[in-house]
């Protein structure tokens, strides 16, 4: 019997690998600017876009804010004078087409699909998320794709979650479970809608924040056996 009837996903680095479609977006955006790729202007733009998102997490910024300043602020470093929505949205049609998986990813969904209802839940930009998605082999294992963007608020807050679940009607919120990996937005998400969790952890990095997770895992396989109600549990509470 699966401990959980239903499984609430994020998207990236969770299930997609985020890192390998954000690095093969932004080289294609970057040379069609005019900007070489190489370490220093990647090591530029994933710190002005990782602090642009921290800062989207804790609600001190807005979507269209960040989207527009995360280009901008390259553009300005660069010496470039580049219209900052047209580089951001070059970026997202070529990160709508990064639709790679992390290894085991799809074996996953496949053995849980059977016996959990599956949605992906994501605050990444909708058009992006949807192309990725749509693109994969993750379509027939999944009820629904929920993106803050479309519902108007996003995670941690506890809104995105209930609306969620009204969604998915699920009257029992006990029997669901958010996995994901970042402590921020997923875990602390979840904790705010009152909803188990499992923090999925495949570096074993170490949790210096106050955030506590139901479980932890650090692989497909523990997460699997963990959903699965196996005998033998991972890393737990």
């Amino acid at each position: 019997m699966p401990r959980y009837d239903y499984v609430l996903f994020d998207a990236d680095n969770t299930l997609f690998d985020f890192d390998l479609a954000e690095r093969k977006a932004l080289r294609r955006a970057l040379e069609e600017h005019g900007y070489p790729f190489d370490d220093v202007t990647e090591s530029l733009y994933l710190a002005i876009n990782r602090a642009l998102w921290h800062r989207f997490d804790l609600g001190t910024i807005g979507r269209e804010e960040l989207l527009r300043e995360r280009f901008a602020v390259f553009s300005h470093v660069m010496g470039g004078q580049d219209d900052p929505l047209e580089f951001n949205r070059c970026y997202l049609d070529h990160l709508a087409e990064g639709n790679d998986l992390l290894p085991g990813a799809e074996e996953l969904c496949a053995a849980l699909a059977p016996c959990c209802t599956l949605a992906i839940v994501t605050n990444g930009v909708a058009s992006a998320q949807r192309g990725r998605f749509s693109r994969s082999p993750l379509p027939p294992y999944f009820s629904g794709l929920f993106i803050s963007e479309e519902l108007g608020c996003q995670k941690p807050q506890a809104r995105f979650f209930e609306l969620v679940l009204r969604a998915m009607d699920i009257r029992s919120p006990e029997r669901a479970v958010v996995v994901g990996d970042n402590l921020l937005s997923d875990i602390q998400g979840g904790i705010n809608a009152g909803l188990d969790t499992v923090w999925y952890n495949p570096h074993s990095l170490p949790n210096a924040t106050a955030v506590r997770p139901t479980w932890e895992v650090h692989d497909f396989d523990a997460l699997r056996a963990l959903l699965l109600g196996d005998p033998i549990i991972p890393e737990t509470r």
